[in-house]
């Protein structure tokens, strides 16, 4: 009763903000997928990008800048959701007490 009531209750700030970064980290991950995924459809949003940018030809700057917006748009509307608990959970970590 008291981990639900006292502790869970200051520990979901630091909760969320791990979480999110995590989900940042993941989100942004390049090497990990590299190594362990063989279809292409199952590639993550960085190595897709990287894909369609052929070393051998022009690269189409336009249609690139265009996914990487786009790839951007799930985090800007994470930060959003979560901006209160991300801040809070960020300046509450270094507080003794």
């Amino acid at each position: 009763m008291i981990f639900w009531k006292i502790i869970l209750p200051l520990m979901k700030p630091a909760l969320i903000t791990a979480t999110i970064f995590q989900f940042y980290w993941k989100w942004d991950d390049f090497f990990g997928p590299l190594l362990y995924l063989n279809k292409p459809r199952m590639y993550p949003v960085s190595m897709a990008l990287r894909m369609f940018a052929d070393p051998g030809s022009t690269v189409p700057w336009g249609p690139m800048l265009a996914m990487s917006t786009l790839s951007l748009v799930p985090i800007f509307i994470i930060f959003i959701l979560f901006q209160k608990y991300l801040v809070e959970g960020i300046s509450t970590t270094g507080l003794k007490g």
